[in-house]
């Protein structure tokens, strides 16, 4: 039988503009605190509260995309979305206080919520049933290699070039997400609907959320927790074992080993099911945190990257494939938004939290109880995921031959 065909003009498209808005995403993060401490003058806590403010607009924004993709159609929504992000990045530009970045930064966190949660769904829709786990994986490594590309531009132009010009790229960027997220064709029948309809709301949670992708969201987000305390202090953690060049590094062997093991675990996904990937991915990620905790040299430091990449890099589009199975197709925006929405709840705090706790155990034990931590997410995986995961997409399959 003809293999399904993966690699088209929209799935390119989709995964560019992906690219773009989480270059953007990285690109913003690692940058924007410096900008308001020396050029805003202000303190390190409203540093940390832009971060927090774009996290909370996108968590509150998800929920209702799906009804609105209902109405207007998905490629429509996508537009808009990006269009809200080129006016937020736009207005970086002029600003000139604190009160003002937070305003653009809640605007700019609803275009990114929106615009995630939208190419999400798009691609859930463009992707061949029989090859979702490995197109969700190549769609999401495109956000994989922005968290390596982000930073590293972000900084490099904020110390050659100063924050105008900074702020400038960003923009560069959020214009491209326009770009090819605005050439995607889906062909969507037009919904006729009055201008009442099309701005109204319902707040009924059974419509905003998807209850059945609890689980595996809560699951993910559990681990997320573990994941955020890399994201944050990796790369403080590397300069305080003065590592030197190496800890610029981490991220990119991050990167190469996504982009080696990619092909292989979205087919074994889809030929063998989810626990074949989701479990040797878990105790990847607790194996990696174990060794990075005793990390002492730059080989052991990048193989704890390695072992990282592999397990949490491999475990998020899993189970981000495993909350589109679970749903029919109907509801495969809700799912997305729920399970992002929890997800990102989970990265946040975790930040947040482990800021707290460093300062009392330090990088070394952070990242030796984490990987404990970790493997208690394994048991959670089996306690409440594994068979509801399994007994769905049975159903689900069943369902799409009738």
């Amino acid at each position: 039988m003809m293999e399904e065909k993966l690699w088209t003009k929209n799935f390119m498209n989709i995964s560019i503009c992906n690219f773009f808005l989480f270059i953007n995403y990285y690109y913003l993060l690692v940058t924007l605190p410096i900008f308001v401490i020396q050029d805003l003058k202000s303190s390190e806590a409203l540093a940390g509260l832009i971060a927090m403010v774009y996290l909370f607009a996108a968590i509150i924004s998800r929920p209702f995309v799906d009804q609105f993709m209902k109405k207007i159609g998905k490629r429509k929504m996508l537009v808009i979305s990006l269009i809200i992000f080129v006016i937020a990045s736009v207005s970086y530009l002029f600003v000139r206080s604190i009160v003002l970045l937070l305003i653009i930064r809640f605007l700019h966190g609803i275009g990114f919520g929106i615009a995630t949660t939208t190419t999400g769904a798009i691609v859930a829709d463009i992707v061949p049933d029989s090859r979702k786990g490995e197109g969700m994986g190549y769609f999401i490594l495109s956000s994989n290699f922005a968290m390596v590309v982000g930073p590293f531009l972000g900084l490099s132009s904020y110390d050659h070039w100063g924050s105008f010009a900074m702020l400038a790229i960003a923009l560069i960027c959020s214009v491209g997400a326009l770009f090819t997220g605005g050439i995607i064709n889906l062909h969507e029948t037009k919904s006729l609907r009055s201008k009442k309809e099309l701005f109204q709301i319902h707040f009924n949670l059974e419509k905003l959320l998807e209850v059945s992708v609890f689980p595996i969201a809560l699951n993910a987000a559990f681990l997320a927790f573990a994941y955020s305390t890399v994201l944050s202090f990796v790369s403080v953690y590397a300069e305080r074992l003065q590592l030197g060049a190496s800890s610029n590094l981490f991220f990119v062997v991050y990167a190469i080993i996504l982009l080696i093991s990619r092909p292989f675990t979205g087919r074994w996904f889809d030929k063998f099911g989810a626990n074949v990937i989701v479990i040797p991915s878990i105790i990847s990620f607790a194996l990696g945190l174990f060794i990075l905790s005793m990390a002492h040299t730059s080989f052991v430091y990048l193989l704890s990257a390695l072992l990282i990449g592999l397990g949490w890099g491999t475990l998020f589009p899993s189970f981000q494939t495993m909350a589109i199975q679970v749903v029919s197709p109907s509801r495969r925006a809700s799912a997305l938004s729920t399970f992002l929405s929890i997800f990102d709840i989970g990265i946040g705090v975790g930040s947040f939290l482990t800021g707290a706790v460093v300062s009392f155990i330090g990088f070394q034990s952070l990242y030796f109880y984490s990987s404990f931590y970790v493997l208690v997410g394994l048991v959670l995986y089996f306690l409440f995921v594994q068979q509801r995961v399994d007994r769905k997409s049975i159903l689900n399959k069943k369902s799409t031959l009738q």
